[in-house]
């Protein structure tokens, strides 16, 4: 049976940007088509189990504020089943078509392996049961292999063959979960797989110890017959100084280094491209460029500060520059938007959840519109191609096929004399540009 923790709020509805009502969208409309597709089926967008219905409101100079009337504050099995009906009716009332789960969100640690296991099927059984009613389906599972103080050096990487052991037990009932529940994908998020030091590193081993990890996981996915997508999520520098899935690059270069391409996609998130000294879009760019974008961690993190906030995205500039890239790419197939993304500490009231998410949903909601108009427009697209026409006949077309090399580009280049002018980026101009649609 469905929960009642929200009876004051009734199902968010799309209102229009006239509205003035708090608890409505304004520019998220599920049905609305754009680029061929409904807003539903290119955002796809998931609610995380972990922040939202797990999170206290801690920070490491307090303790948590988060007003939660549906938790009686224990780590009880009874206590976890109830959040997953409060959970599903929260999603229901959003209209969000999907939701994400680390394996030790959703159902409390036992004395031991065989009892964690129980719970874990005793809430399975649940999340099934609310899958069913309400039709909201798992975007993806992950095992959290990160906050036990059995993972101090890492899971997959860790020092002790004995953790690497229970990791991999872990992760392979958390598969058999993901796959029991539908799931579209599966997420390896090494939160512990790196360094703080080298003088207790060998690293080389370290990283052969992960890539076995991650094959045997191939291996049990194909024998089990799961079908979803396998992701890997970059994220630098928390909580290890050096992370070795630090970035989009990394991951990819560690990924074809063990054979493993062609296995696993990317997650990205956009709090841990900026740790990484990068934006968001040139993630997305790096791994859509290698066929490897998959799915994505919506939220942003503070200028001015320097560590993973996690906060809801409400820059249109940025979903803007997302929704480039993945419409430029061809969209979500198995992936989606989740929002791996927090209310503030002093954000601690129930409702605060719902205006969150609404707010993440309708920046985005924008986002998709002004890339498709921007696209449908064409000048961005032309300015790209024109910049780039050198290369498209001529000297150009012959480096591009391989039909030169560097003799052949000396001749051409003592009969020519010097290089043709360059033409200007226009940086300003684009920038003017893109301001027209926002």
């Amino acid at each position: 049976m469905a929960s009642a923790a929200f009876p004051q709020i009734k199902k968010i509805e799309y209102e229009g940007p006239k509205s003035k009502n708090p608890l409505a969208f304004k520019y998220y409309n599920p049905d609305e088509v754009v680029e061929g597709k409904t807003m539903k089926e290119h955002l796809r967008f998931s609610v995380v189990y972990w922040h939202t219905f797990r999170g206290r409101g801690v920070d490491p100079f307090g303790a948590g504020t988060m007003i939660r009337p549906w938790d009686d504050g224990t780590d009880s099995l009874k206590n976890a089943q109830r959040r997953v009906r409060v959970a599903f009716e929260f999603m229901q009332k959003l209209q969000a078509p999907f939701y994400a789960f680390h394996d030790r969100d959703v159902a409390p640690e036992g004395k031991n392996l065989r009892e964690t296991n129980k719970n874990l099927d005793a809430v399975v059984k649940v999340l099934k049961e609310e899958q069913q009613r309400t039709g909201i389906k798992l975007l993806w599972g992950t095992a959290c292999l990160f906050a036990h103080p059995r993972y101090v050096h890492g899971a997959a990487t860790s020092c002790n063959a004995d953790v690497f052991a229970y990791a991999a037990a872990q992760v392979k009932k958390c598969l058999e979960v993901t796959h029991e529940l539908g799931g579209a994908g599966y997420v390896f998020w090494g939160g512990r797989e790196g360094y703080s030091t080298l003088y207790n590193t060998d690293m080389k081993r370290e990283l052969e110890h992960l890539a076995k990890f991650l094959h045997m996981a191939v291996d049990y996915k194909k024998k089990i017959g799961f079908q979803g997508q396998f992701y890997i999520e970059p994220k630098p520098k928390e909580p290890t100084k050096h992370q070795y899935d630090s970035d989009a690059a990394a991951c990819l270069n560690f990924l074809r280094e063990y054979g493993l391409k062609d296995h696993l996609k990317l997650n990205l998130e956009t709090n841990h491209a900026t740790l990484a000294g990068h934006t968001m879009q040139h993630e997305l760019e790096v791994a859509g460029a290698a066929g490897a974008l998959g799915s994505i961690d919506a939220n942003t993190g503070d200028e001015l500060l320097g560590w993973d906030t996690d906060q809801f995205p409400t820059s249109v500039y940025l979903t803007t520059q997302i929704m480039l890239t993945i419409l430029k790419y061809g969209g979500f197939t198995t992936g989606g938007v989740n929002f791996d993304a927090k209310v503030r500490r002093e954000s601690f009231e129930p409702i605060d959840l719902f205006h969150a998410h609404i707010g993440g949903m309708d920046a985005f909601a924008r986002g998709l519109k002004i890339a498709a108009a921007i696209r449908k427009d064409g000048r961005l697209a032309e300015f790209v191609k024109q910049r780039y026409s050198s290369w498209d006949s001529g000297i150009g077309a012959k480096i591009e096929k391989g039909e030169v090399g560097f003799e052949e580009l000396e001749a051409y280049m003592l009969k020519k004399g010097e290089a043709a002018p360059n033409t200007s980026g226009r940086q300003e101009y684009l920038e003017n540009l893109i301001n027209e649609f926002i």
